[in-house]
């Protein structure tokens, strides 16, 4: 697993190694503010190399037990690491199903990365996986990345009412899919 990486144009995805840890936590102090409008804020253990290593290595064990598969994305000319992206949840038959979830350095936001990265991971799941359907949540007011889940194929499938905790506040949060036939 610890070999897996998905190229495109913009970027390249690849499963995070130890190695990787101080440049998460370079990436996540970089974006701790911006990040902190549409995720839960993180208590600052979460920003050492010790607790990013940690979850890099439950990241490896969920990929080898076929649960969950997290990449880092990385920028193709400076191998720098510019933002990461999962697909967890994932879920056998009756469903074929996973989620999808991203965050892209504030730097880069804005030029067609994130909706890369998505396109790359959800062919992934399409056709190594061999899901059915893939999901994502996202907040209403976040609307790059609806921006990224449309272009990427996903189709809104409703709001879901108060349905994440996010900094003290029920969030309602779209529902997007995208089907293994659309894509």
């Amino acid at each position: 697993m610890k070999n897996l990486h998905l190229t495109g144009q913009l970027c390249y995805l690849r499963v995070l190694a130890d190695d990787d840890a101080v440049e998460m936590v370079q990436l996540l102090n970089r974006n701790r503010n911006y990040w902190e409008i549409f995720e839960p804020r993180h208590p600052d253990s979460y920003f050492t190399v010790a607790v990013q290593r940690e979850k890099i290595r439950e990241a490896l064990y969920q990929a080898r037990e076929n649960r969950e598969y997290s990449f880092g994305i990385f920028h193709p000319r400076t191998d720098k690491l510019i933002g990461h992206i999962s697909m967890y949840s994932i879920k056998r038959l009756p469903f074929l199903s996973a989620l999808v979830g991203y965050s892209i350095d504030e730097e880069y936001a804005g030029r067609g990365i994130a909706t890369e990265a998505v396109q790359l991971v959800v062919a992934f799941g399409f056709e190594k996986l061999q899901l059915h359907r893939i999901e994502a949540y996202v907040s209403p007011r976040n609307s790059g990345s609806i921006r990224v889940l449309e272009k990427a194929g996903f189709a809104n499938e409703g709001l879901l009412r108060e349905f994440l905790h996010i900094n003290g506040i029920w969030e309602d949060h779209y529902h997007y899919a995208v089907i293994e036939n659309e894509f």
